[in-house]
């Protein structure tokens, strides 16, 4: 992979250098609420750091994990603030034909970006993918289009892309909820998702991983599932209200499925997940007036309580501490509840640049990492300033991916979808 053109002179310039990076992206971006960018920004650093401290902070990473699960932590507020702004933007387009067009060109440019590097990297052996065992390539890559592969029981290319699989589930359940109009029920959907989660760990119902792929067939349900979805898109973008009502339902019914019996983590974790965006949704409504703020913190409440009860329930595994994921948990939920509080004030426009390339720095940060643990190996002793270093270099690389891949891409997607709108 190629360095950014514009390179750090010295570890002391370095920071300068990348703040006026991140300040100019936030000026030149799209105006968007800044705190959900700050949250974004905040939440991609911390994956960040987990997935590099691998390579270059071992000993330290061994330490925190049990007490705090900083994947966990990031990814739970990505889903909250997901939970708070995917709804919105349908609601706001009032069409889903247009908001799969959003989503399309907002998800998929980078994905592809990042997928083909990763693949030319592979050729040229200096880094290296992961195992798929049996599977053939085009039942991989088919998986992968339709980004749900995380619940089709194929490994990912790249491991953070398993959360994208959860986001697509939730943008096909979200789409479900509104061309049946029970959108507004946001925060009823929460407390089922959650309760749900709570029963089934209590109950003991536990479920191996890509449980309907080892009873159907890997091969089968990825046809199934890739063919269900397409169908279930087109007919909720139709004209036709029974077509859209038709398409709405399959796709909700087969996310919801998926993820609660085909996910690799536990089926509580899976309801839990879904039901911790449903609750950013049903803020989203006490904030715009859609509900009121008794009924949101209510539903916070109940979802906090399952999903720690849940967590306590299924007790210490081998990659699994209760403590580490219950901490993580309840951090994300306050910072989410801080980002709110805040969201009137100036939010400094390092964090918004920060939020605005979250995404590249979410997808750009493995790739990186595969080289240089295929180049220059992992480190056998803590070493903060390569950490440190490893930031440098990342963050000027993921604006120039944001300027030539996210936004030009963002900007045809928002002219397509102005063409197509409806009268």
């Amino acid at each position: 992979m190629e360095s950014p053109p514009v390179a750090p002179t010295s570890p002391d310039d370095s920071p300068s250098v990348t703040s006026r990076l991140l300040r100019n992206v936030a000026k030149a971006g799209p105006s968007r609420l800044g705190w959900l960018d700050a949250l974004r920004g905040l939440a991609a650093l911390v994956v960040v750091f987990d997935h590099s401290s691998y390579t270059f902070m071992a000993d330290f990473r061994r330490e925190l994990m049990p007490q705090f699960n900083t994947s966990r932590y990031g990814i739970m507020v990505f889903f909250l603030v997901s939970g708070y702004i995917i709804p919105a933007s349908l609601e706001r387009r009032g069409c889903v034909r247009t908001f799969w067009i959003g989503r399309i060109f907002r998800v998929y440019p980078l994905w592809a970006a990042v997928v083909t590097v990763l693949l030319a990297v592979n050729l040229l052996g200096i880094a290296e993918m992961r195992d798929f065992g049996q599977q053939s390539a085009a039942t991989v890559a088919v998986a992968h289009v339709t980004m749900l592969q995380e619940l089709l029981g194929t490994p990912n290319l790249l491991l953070v892309l398993w959360t994208l699989s959860y986001e697509m589930a939730f943008y096909l359940l979200v789409v479900a909820l509104f061309t049946v109009r029970l959108h507004q029920r946001s925060a009823t959907v929460a407390v089922i998702l959650a309760v749900l989660a709570a029963v089934s760990v209590t109950a003991g119902a536990v479920m191996p991983a890509s449980a309907l792929s080892g009873m159907v067939g890997t091969g089968p349900l990825i046809a199934f599932a890739s063919i269900a979805m397409v169908v279930a898109i087109c007919c909720a973008s139709a004209r036709s209200p029974v077509l859209r009502v038709l398409g709405g339902a399959l796709g909700g019914v087969l996310a919801l499925v998926l993820a609660a019996f085909n996910g690799t983590v536990p089926l509580w974790e899976g309801l839990v997940i879904l039901a911790v965006m449903f609750l950013g949704t049903a803020v989203y409504r006490a904030e715009n007036g859609q509900s009121t703020w008794r009924y949101a913190a209510g539903t916070a409440v109940v979802v906090v309580a399952c999903a720690m009860g849940s967590a306590y329930r299924y007790g210490d595994g081998d990659h699994f501490t209760r403590r580490g994921w219950i901490v993580a948990f309840l951090l994300a939920v306050l910072t989410f509840g801080a980002g709110l509080a805040s969201r009137r004030r100036r939010i400094p426009r390092l964090l918004t640049g920060l939020g605005t390339i979250s995404y590249s720095v979410y997808l750009v940060h493995p790739v990186l990492l595969a080289v240089i643990d295929s180049t220059i190996g992992r480190r056998r002793q803590d070493n903060l300033p390569l950490e440190v270093a490893f930031f440098i270099v990342l963050l000027p690389l993921c604006v120039l991916t944001y300027r030539f891949i996210e936004a030009p891409s963002q900007t045809w997607g928002r002219r397509l979808a102005h063409r197509v709108q409806p009268p």
